[in-house]
């Protein structure tokens, strides 16, 4: 008893000296984050992080240690430093918040940030909220979703992907969730363990980032830029993955980008996946508002699951497509081992989504195909008119294939977006900067909304862009 007591001391002791040290680590991470920030660096540094590792895998070799526990540790601090250095970053929410801040003092705001359509959803959302009181929709229920609506939803998703591929889903691949995003978290948080690695395709909606985050999941990012026309590479992708790494993120049409990728290139990402046996998280949110090349016959762009891989988790919502953005409904389709795995979490967190809501999500799946229809011929032609006005203006884009945005860079050196966006609220306008999207500061995104709002948005962007910089 002797000797384990004094080891447990030890123990005790080391574990106290480690806590020290981290303090120590985390105020040079915030010395750190604070030059990069007056220098207007990105917060990661991914040759310096590889650097690191290269040196922790010859330490383990050195003194015997193995190597998967330390890499996971290195990653938990790497994380820690990130989290600190990224407070204060401006993100479309924080621009939100400020924009309603003034509104709520009688500022009238152009609202270009905001990924949120402004027109009304189906009349059937209305009829179907009139019913669930009469109907008894209004109880706990399944964690994973009422069964009818986990059934309605594989039919309909059966139904649109039979003129490719049998794919036979049942409701037992199905689980509902209050928004994609809560789906986009339990994925995540179920299938990663602290330490393991994510990879994300930058620019890219900040949520993926940020759960992995919390989750204690490295993040992994693969910058893309204009000059490629936002697409990764391979190369980029396989040096990116070790034995840490657990899953890939893919959300095309992109936000904020519009960017759809080449059959090609999604092929070789899914077989890259399929080799090192990745996750693949795949955020389909946009998959209605489509608008490029090959859409002319209806069809939209290979999506994921044609490829029946069993490790893919598909992510889709009624917020874009229904514009049900406020009845916080989605869904994600998976292996009934994953769905398992991600109710629980479900079950622990909120019990089950409201039953009224879903109800509401049954009955729009039934009568409601015309809405989507129409819903994504309104995005894509207010996306033609914020792309022809964005030529007028002189901004630099890759056009969007789908999804309701463009992200931009103006001609102008030294320009720098998230200094712009303030100066632009200023005068009624809100955008959304591109740090928030990864390493993008001279960039900036830009909702298309109706053509009214949208024409005086952009006419005050102009002005003040020749009032600040010529």
């Amino acid at each position: 008893m002797s000797d384990i007591e004094e080891h447990r001391k030890k123990i005790e002791e080391i574990t106290l000296e480690m806590i020290k040290l981290l303090k120590t680590r985390t105020d040079i991470a915030k010395q750190i984050g604070d030059a990069k920030a007056s220098l207007g660096m990105t917060v990661t540094d991914e040759e310096r992080e590889d650097a690191l590792r290269t040196q922790v895998t010859k330490l383990c070799k050195e003194i015997d240690l193995d190597q998967s526990t330390a890499l996971k540790f290195l990653n938990l601090l790497l994380n820690e430093s990130v989290k600190v250095q990224s407070d204060g970053k401006q993100t479309h929410l924080s621009v939100f918040l400020k924009a309603k801040a003034l509104e709520e003092k009688g500022k009238k705001i152009i609202h270009l940030e905001v990924g949120e359509p402004d027109f009304k959803p189906p009349l059937s959302v209305k009829t179907a909220l009139g019913e669930v009181y009469d109907k008894g929709y209004g109880k706990y229920g399944p964690a994973k979703g009422i069964t009818e609506l986990r059934k309605g939803l594989a039919g309909w998703t059966n139904g649109q992907f039979e003129k490719y591929v049998a794919l036979n889903l049942d409701q037992e691949n199905i689980m509902v969730c209050p928004g994609a995003r809560f789906a986009v978290y339990l994925a995540i948080t179920t299938l990663l363990n602290p330490g393991d690695e994510i990879i994300v395709i930058e620019p890219a909606w900040p949520a993926y980032k940020d759960c992995a985050l919390n989750a204690g999941i490295k993040v992994r990012t693969i910058k893309t830029t204009l000059e490629t026309r936002w697409e990764p590479s391979i190369d980029q992708i396989n040096n990116a993955i070790n034995e840490n790494t657990k899953m890939i993120v893919l959300n095309y049409p992109n936000n904020p980008t519009g960017k759809t990728l080449p059959e090609k290139l999604l092929d070789s990402i899914m077989q890259t996946a399929k080799e090192h046996d990745l996750y693949v998280l795949s955020d389909e949110i946009y998959e209605d508002y489509y608008s490029g090349p090959g859409n002319v016959e209806g069809e939209s762009p290979k999506e994921i699951l044609t490829y029946r891989y069993e490790k893919s988790i598909i992510t889709k919502s009624f917020s874009k497509s229904f514009a049900m953005t406020g009845f916080r409904i989605g869904y994600a389709i998976a292996e009934p081992s994953i769905i398992e795995k991600m109710s629980k979490l479900q079950a622990l967190s909120l019990t089950n989504v409201s039953e009224p809501i879903q109800y509401v999500a049954l009955q729009v799946i039934d009568s409601a195909f015309e809405a989507v229809q129409e819903n994504a011929e309104t995005i894509g032609a207010r996306l033609e008119i914020l792309v022809e006005s964005a030529k007028d203006i002189g901004l630099e884009f890759v056009e969007p294939d789908g999804a309701m945005y463009l992200f931009a860079k103006t001609k102008y050196k030294n320009f720098d977006a998230t200094k712009f966006s303030e100066k632009l609220l200023e005068h009624g306008v809100a955008i959304a900067p591109g740090e928030g999207f990864g390493d993008y500061k001279e960039f900036f995104r830009i909702t298309a909304i109706d053509e009214t709002r949208l024409k005086e948005g952009m006419i005050i962007l102009d002005t003040v862009l020749k009032e600040s910089y010529e």
